[in-house]
């Protein structure tokens, strides 16, 4: 086992593209938005054989007065399965992670994925995964459900146009949209060096795109999609809840998922739905997308064991911040963003 930076490997993102299941959070791209924005440290576990990467664990160690010194694979990435080639390698590896963690001082090891892999071990928290295979767009318009066909037709209807920029105003315009969203669900908004740190490292590197829609050449719904290989992921989503009549998130995403289809990716990944959240399944089901259960995994230092842990996304705080002046709502993302990862 040895610990790399995928920032200081020339040929790392060579090595992650010839992967059998590349993924762009692998990627020194995500390393460094990560770095960039949060000063975290990677750590990522890997074995080779010559130049062939047969093990990884991409963490990033964070460093906090609040939540303590501790591993995480990876923050602010909804699903990082360990990539092992051989499974019978993965447990001697993984337990090498977690003596250096323990060595490091580390609180705890988080890792969001690998259910083949740790599937005797007891799951932190679960969540939805939706994937869509992408192919032909007629086909694909026949496979949705008809209230979203229904949609796609009445925003267009409207007037609603969909239109793709990844201009530094297109960055602009989707975070004024996502402080918006984040308040109405009482969450607040990451800073906006994040989104600049995404712009110029993933977006102006040709992994990723800026969609937005526009109503009267007003822009009320936006969206960040990543993508590597064959592989699309739609990352981030905001809109004008004033416009929300209109329908323009489902014309916004079914033009994503016509354009990613026309330029011969293969799969769009909708991204982590909570369990509980019983509306943003079937919104994600309404595509036609496969559903599956994704656990999350919590080594904890202080029981030597792998431990259940609770939702942070919801709380009493979220009414707490749902009532902030939008300023002071941005002020807090800054601050606490660090932390939380």
């Amino acid at each position: 086992m040895k610990i790399y930076d995928p920032q200081e490997e020339t040929q790392w993102d060579e090595r992650i593209a010839q992967l059998d299941r590349p993924s762009l959070f692998y990627s020194s791209l995500w390393a460094a938005v990560l770095h960039d924005s949060y000063q975290y440290r990677p750590i990522y576990f890997v074995q080779r054989q010559g130049e062939a990467i047969h093990f990884l664990l991409p963490v990033m160690e964070i460093s906090s007065r609040i939540t303590g010194r501790r591993g995480v694979s990876l923050p602010f990435t909804d699903f990082c399965d360990p990539y092992v080639i051989d499974p019978i390698d993965f447990e001697p590896a993984i337990s090498e992670a977690i003596e250096l963690g323990k060595q490091r001082g580390w609180r705890s090891l988080e890792i969001r994925g690998g259910k083949t892999l740790l599937k005797n071990q007891l799951s932190s928290r679960q969540y939805f995964q939706h994937q869509l295979n992408l192919g032909d767009p007629e086909t694909l318009f026949r496979n949705l459900k008809s209230s979203t066909q229904r949609n796609i037709r009445k925003a267009r209807k409207n007037g609603v146009v969909v239109r793709f920029d990844n201009s530094t105003a297109a960055m602009e315009d989707f975070y004024r949209l996502n402080c918006l969203t984040r308040k109405k669900h009482g969450l607040p908004p990451q800073p906006i060096s994040f989104f600049q740190n995404v712009l110029n490292n993933i977006i102006r590197t040709n992994h990723g795109v800026i969609a937005q829609a526009t109503y009267h050449n007003k822009i009320i719904a936006a969206a960040i999609f990543f993508h590597f290989q064959k592989s699309v992921v739609y990352k981030y989503g905001a809109s004008d809840i004033d416009h929300l009549p209109l329908r323009a998130n489902n014309l916004l995403m079914w033009e994503a998922i016509a354009h990613f289809s026309g330029r011969n990716f293969e799969q769009l990944d909708f991204g982590k739905t909570e369990i509980a959240n019983e509306g943003l399944r079937k919104y994600k089901l309404s595509w036609g997308a496969d559903e599956k259960r994704v656990p999350y995994y919590k080594y904890d230092y202080q029981s030597n064991s792998f431990i259940q842990d609770r939702n942070k996304e919801s709380g009493w705080y979220n009414a707490v911040f749902k009532k902030m002046p939008l300023p002071l709502l941005k002020l807090t993302g800054a601050l606490l963003y660090k932390h939380v990862g």
